[in-house]
């Protein structure tokens, strides 16, 4: 009988600290908690007006005419990014940059050698610099002369050093 006493006082000691220890649980985790919501909304609001000027910047520049339409990024030296979408009825994706005046070069052995890309020329000879080609953010395996155009791809021209 005694045992069984002890039993029902140890359960309900234990239940009591149970409670005690779920309360200031509760109670601490809802005082910081107030203090991460309120710097987790200030640091949502920082981050959407940094989304929103981003977003204003990067909107992309429409350019020509036609019923083609692709995305066309400029990676400059500073890691800048300028985006165009360009309509065109050209097949290849050289062809429409020419056309818009938006890649500029000279015809070699291999085919079109880009130096200039949205006015901004890469010099090999004087420091090493080169505009790569990038399709879907991998490196082209064909020129951008000889790249057909497929809707829905990007294409991309980044300024490089060797």
């Amino acid at each position: 009988m005694k045992q069984m006493k002890i039993k029902k006082h140890l359960s309900l000691f234990l239940c009591m600290m149970l409670i005690a220890a779920m309360a200031l649980i509760t109670t601490g985790c809802n005082g910081n908690n107030g203090a991460q919501k309120t710097e987790t909304a200030q640091q949502t609001t920082a981050t959407d007006g940094a989304q929103a000027e981003k977003s204003a910047e990067s909107e992309p520049t429409i350019v020509g005419e036609g019923n083609t339409v692709f995305t066309f990024t400029v990676v400059d030296a500073d890691g800048a990014e300028t985006f165009f979408e360009v309509h065109t009825d050209k097949t290849t994706v050289g062809e429409a940059l020419l056309e818009n005046n938006l890649i500029a070069g000279e015809d070699s052995d291999y085919g079109l050698y880009v130096k200039e890309v949205n006015g901004i020329p890469a010099d090999y000879d004087k420091d090493g610099a080169y505009w790569s080609f990038y399709v879907d953010g991998q490196y082209a395996q064909s020129g951008v002369d000889t790249t057909n155009i497929e809707e829905g791809k990007t294409y991309t021209f980044k300024y490089e050093k060797a």
